[in-house]
Parts: C-alpha cells; sequence; structure tokens
C-alpha cells in the first residue's frame, strides 16, 4: 500500500473515531443533576406535580432532578431561561398552559417563542376550572351570575391571578360566549385572588379546582358550577355549566413537562416513558386526584398540537375581549 492511500486511511478512521466520541463519552441519560424549572412560586399546583414527579424520576435514574422555582412575570422571568439553556435534557421545565398558549397574546414584547423554542415532552395534569363566591346570597347559582351580568354591564366583578391567566380566560369565555360584561379585577397570584375573595372584596373566581378545593371543602367558598363535560367526584354535587342551564363552556387548564428546542429525541422519548410510567402509578393518581387534578399523559406530538390549538383559541378570546396587549 502507497503512502498516500496509508495517510488517507488514518485520516478517515481517525474522523470516524472523531465523530463517534462524543457518544461515547456521553454515557446512559441523566448522568448528572437535572435542573426542573417552576416559573411559579412555591406551594402552587405546578410546584406540587413538578416535586412529585421530579421526585420518582430521581427514583428511577438516580439523579436528583431539582426544582428551581423562578416566579414573576406571568413566566417571562423563568421561561427563557429553559429556552436559552443547553438542549442536553439537563435543563426542563413544568409549566402551566397559560405560559405557553397565551401570554404571546396579551404581552407586547415576549423574551420567549412558545412553540420555536420549547420540545413538548408530555402533559402531565389537567385540572377542570369552577366558579366559586363567597355570598351564596348574592348568586344563589351560575343562572344567577349570568342574569346579573345581563342586568347590569360591568355591575358583576370576578378576580383572577393575572391578565391571560386561566381564570382570566375562563371569565372571557364565559362574557364572549354568553354576551356579557363583567369587570376583572386582576391579582399578582391566584392565592392573592382567593384571598381577597374569601374577604368578600369580589364576587367571584373561576379558579382551577385545585386552588378551590381545600376553601369549598371547608365551607368558606361554595362552588356554582364546574367547567368541564362530567362532574367531578371531588366535588360530586357541583353541576356542570350545562346542567346549570349554560352551555358550550367548558374550559380546563393543564400542566405539562417541557425541554429545550433542539433537545435529542432520544432523551425525549426516555423522558416521556418515564413520566407516562409514573402517571400510570395508584400512588400518583389518587395523590392528584385528592389534588383536584387528572393525570393526563400524552405524546410529545399530542402536547405539541394541544399547544398550538389552544394558542388559537386563546388568542379568539383575548381579541373578543377587546385586551390590548400590553
Amino acid at each position: 500500500m502507497n503512502t498516500t492511500r496509508r495517510l488517507s486511511l488514518l485520516a478517515c478512521t481517525l474522523g470516524l473515531l472523531a465523530a463517534a466520541a462524543p457518544a461515547l463519552a456521553q454515557g446512559p441519560y441523566p448522568d448528572k443533576p437535572v435542573k426542573l424549572m417552576v416559573a411559579l412560586p412555591a406551594g402552587g399546583g405546578v410546584d406540587m406535580i413538578a416535586r412529585l414527579v421530579g421526585q420518582k424520576l430521581a427514583a428511577q435514574t438516580g439523579q436528583p432532578f431539582i426544582v428551581d422555582n423562578r416566579a414573576g412575570a406571568s413566566g417571562r422571568i423563568g421561561l427563557p431561561i429553559v429556552a436559552k439553556a443547553a438542549p442536553d435534557g439537563y435543563t426542563l421545565m413544568a409549566s402551566p398552559a397559560s405560559f405557553l398558549t397565551t401570554n404571546q397574546h396579551i404581552f407586547k414584547d415576549m423574551p420567549y417563542d412558545a412553540q420555536a423554542d420549547f420540545a413538548p415532552i408530555t402533559k402531565l395534569a389537567n385540572q377542570a376550572m369552577v366558579l366559586v363566591v363567597k355570598d351564596r346570597t348574592k348568586f344563589a347559582n351560575a343562572g344567577a351570575v349570568l342574569a346579573a351580568a345581563k342586568a347590569k354591564p360591568e355591575a358583576v366583578n370576578y378576580a383572577s391571578s393575572g391578565d391571560g391567566s386561566p381564570q382570566h380566560l375562563a371569565a372571557l369565555m364565559f362574557e364572549t360566549r354568553m354576551k356579557v360584561r363583567m369587570t376583572h379585577i386582576p391579582y399578582k397570584g391566584g392565592a392573592l385572588a382567593i384571598n381577597d375573595l374569601l374577604g368578600g372584596n369580589v364576587d367571584m373566581l373561576f379558579a382551577p379546582l385545585p386552588e378551590a378545593l381545600p376553601h369549598i371543602k371547608a365551607g368558606k367558598l361554595t362552588a356554582l358550577a364546574i367547567m368541564s363535560e362530567q362532574r367531578s367526584p371531588l366535588v360530586a354535587d357541583v353541576p356542570t355549566m350545562k346542567e346549570a342551564g349554560i352551555d358550550n363552556m367548558v374550559f380546563q387548564t393543564w400542566i405539562g413537562m417541557l425541554a429545550p428546542a433542539r433537545t435529542p429525541r432520544p432523551i425525549i422519548d426516555q423522558l416521556n416513558k418515564q413520566i407516562h410510567a409514573i402517571l400510570a402509578s395508584d400512588e400518583v393518581k389518587n395523590q392528584l386526584r385528592e389534588a383536584g387534578m387528572d393525570v393526563a399523559p400524552t405524546t410529545p406530538e399530542q402536547f405539541g398540537k394541544t399547544i398550538a390549538d389552544e394558542s388559537k383559541l386563546h388568542a379568539e378570546l383575548v381579541k373578543a375581549s377587546g385586551l390590548v396587549p400590553q
């Protein structure tokens, strides 16, 4: 073999070895701690399910899944960190629907693109929305709320955890489809909204069931109707909106797991499989059900379609409400 051919073969061999080196060096995933971003305060529903799933993933993999709470600005502090993180599987996030389906329609300057900057892994859980009031003598049922809103535009008010939040969107759906106008009172978080409702400072709240459930059970708030297809076994005596005489009023929020865009598909598939196994366990199902959530595992493609479809719906609700992006 002549020298030129020998050098050429050597170069090819070295090239193949170099190409294979990263894969050989990488080893099984994960081989170090994983950051799990939650762009909300500790203690809420998103934080709770993130910690639960993170603990189970840590038990499966032998590596810590560390929840990092970066609350504020309706997710616009925490989500950009994930969007800019290395797409290597070591930064993930648990997010509520609104940060991915609504923010782009209510804020002018967005520091992330909900559909381009993230890789969906799986939806984790669904949460029904429930209409709750403090003063049952003022609103005996959902029909009474509708009648009051029709009788005097903007006289009835409702709280929310902020512009574009699930609470706000559920109320916008009610206003838009029932052709009424109410007064929106936004707060900086769901806990503050519920506290003011408990204090009698606002008329009502369309709340995610997990947030309202402890107060409903304690008798401090009254649930008038639930915005789901069927009644919830957790509040079995609460009618659906349809049963209350208000049709076409189904609205739920959800929590999902995502990674930075361009995260390798084998990592996405591995996490999807592992999380599905976690959500399938009776222990986790029961724990989430007691908190007012239903497990809702999906494929990455199904989850991506949910984000795209709901983004369109929320854009329509925001536009119909006349809300001007800030």
